[in-house]
């Protein structure tokens, strides 16, 4: 139905509505303008929830962005005097980082950012030596429904798993993020990754990886680190 008809159509029976409902107002004076207040009040909510909303995703978003800041904040160098706004060292970084993250992820957890803030809040405390606390904020990510984000816990978690010799969780893990990439995660990053856990446990899977990724990602980085894994073990 073209949009003019449709626009006829509803002028026309507006008109006859209003026709039939003038002695209905006349009569229900007061329920009408009960009606009418009640309408501005809603309207008045709905404006007032839209401000609400505005004003807690700014705030989301500068806290996020302090701790960001932090986060990517330069290291000092031996030898050269400090630069505004470095830490002496890694840990400290990522300890002042954490605790914004993790305020972040308290106050806003419901967010995108959030969310984000809680992933981040992960892998500093990895960095701070704390594998069960990172592992506890990294699973709650992955199950977070975001896929991009879900994806890049599930890497970072499948490395602590690693490193605590559970092999097979940290394969599931690499298994979930290939059978379902995203634009964080490419499946050629996490076929990389496990056939890197391969290596030591199942040399023949983690050669038939290489070969995979060297013939999906022909001309990018992956395909060229693939390479070069085939070519060292062939010299060994």
């Amino acid at each position: 139905m073209k949009t003019e008809t449709r626009h006829a159509l509803k002028h026309d029976k507006f008109i006859d509505q209003t026709q039939q409902g003038i002695g209905w107002v006349s009569s229900h004076r007061t329920k009408v303008a009960t009606a009418v207040v009640i309408a501005l009040v809603v309207i008045g909510l709905i404006i007032g929830i839209t401000v609400w909303q505005q004003h807690r995703s700014q705030q989301v978003s500068n806290a996020f962005g302090v701790a960001m800041s932090i986060y990517t904040a330069p290291l000092a160098q031996p030898g050269a005097p400090p630069l505004p706004g470095s830490y002496p060292n890694a840990f400290a970084r990522a300890t002042a980082a954490h605790q914004k993250f993790q305020d972040v992820a308290s106050q806003f957890g419901s967010t995108e950012l959030g969310k984000a803030s809680r992933y981040f809040a992960g892998l500093t405390s990895i960095e701070m030596g704390k594998p069960d606390v990172a592992e506890s904020d990294l699973k709650a990510v992955a199950d977070s429904g975001n896929h991009n984000l879900s994806n890049l816990a599930k890497i970072a978690l499948a490395g602590i798993y690693q490193s605590s010799k559970r092999q097979s969780q940290a394969a599931d893990l690499y298994q979930q993020v290939i059978s379902k990439p995203s634009t964080t995660v490419p499946a050629t990053t996490a076929e990389l990754q496990l056939a890197a856990l391969y290596e030591q446990t199942a040399p023949d899977k983690a050669k038939a990886l290489y070969a995979k990724v060297k013939d999906e990602d022909k001309t990018g980085a992956a395909g060229q680190q693939a390479s070069q894994k085939l070519g060292g073990q062939q010299q060994q």
